[in-house]
């Protein structure tokens, strides 16, 4: 149970959350996260879904943390639906920090396909920490339909997201190779190279994709 002194202290550290400075709201969420109470988590996750400056934002996930994941769970869940593209981003990178697998139901098609980057390399993320034994074959054809998206950091978090799945990303990465789409094709064989050699580094893995495209499975020319 909390005193009187520490809810004064913590409803003051909540109005910080609304101040013009990262500082002050970065020490706000500090404040409220050393003292926990599930009364102030619907607060914490609304600033989730505006807040501008990364290194708050990366607190509050931080001070969700702290607090009851059957509190945290529901209201992050209930983020997923909203329009503003950073909440369900946020709600999906604390969910993968709770790791609470309850939330799994909610990791959608519609976001690991979302049409913001942001929130789809959240949900790849997510997903790859909160799917249930038994499901990762599935998951991994719902992921390998984003092969070819994007820039270089988001075809990373993909790949990223496929490997830490395992072998059983393997059928869904082979058909891929075979895609009419020649961006599809190298980011599968460069997802491919990866599983096989962790070590290999993804610019490398891309480069070799490229030369297998261009001068056949073998890599030769004839």
């Amino acid at each position: 149970m909390t005193t009187p002194e520490e809810d004064t202290n913590t409803t003051r550290a909540l109005q910080g959350l609304d101040s013009s400075s990262s500082s002050v709201r970065l020490r706000a969420v500090l404040a409220v996260g050393t003292t926990p109470d599930p009364r102030f988590v619907g607060r914490l996750v609304e600033r989730c879904g505006i807040e501008p400056d990364f290194y708050v934002r990366d607190m509050l996930t931080w001070a969700l943390t702290r607090h009851p994941s059957t509190v945290t769970v529901p209201k992050l869940i209930g983020e997923l639906r909203s329009e503003r593209a950073q909440a369900r981003s946020q709600a999906l990178h604390t969910l993968s920090k709770i790791g609470d697998r309850r939330a799994w139901p909610a990791i959608t098609r519609e976001l690991l396909t979302d049409g913001d980057d942001e929130v789809a390399r959240s949900a790849w993320r997510a997903a790859v920490v909160l799917v249930p034994e038994g499901a990762e074959s599935e998951l991994a054809g719902v992921l390998a339909t984003q092969l070819g998206r994007g820039e270089r950091e988001t075809s990373l978090s993909l790949s990223r997201a496929l490997i830490a799945l395992g072998e059983v990303i393997t059928p869904a990465l082979h058909a891929a190779t075979t895609s009419r789409d020649p961006r599809v094709r190298q980011h599968a064989n460069a997802t491919e190279r990866l599983l096989r050699d962790p070590e290999a580094g993804f610019e490398f893995a891309i480069e070799e994709a490229k030369r297998v495209s261009v001068l056949g499975t073998g890599g030769q020319e004839g």
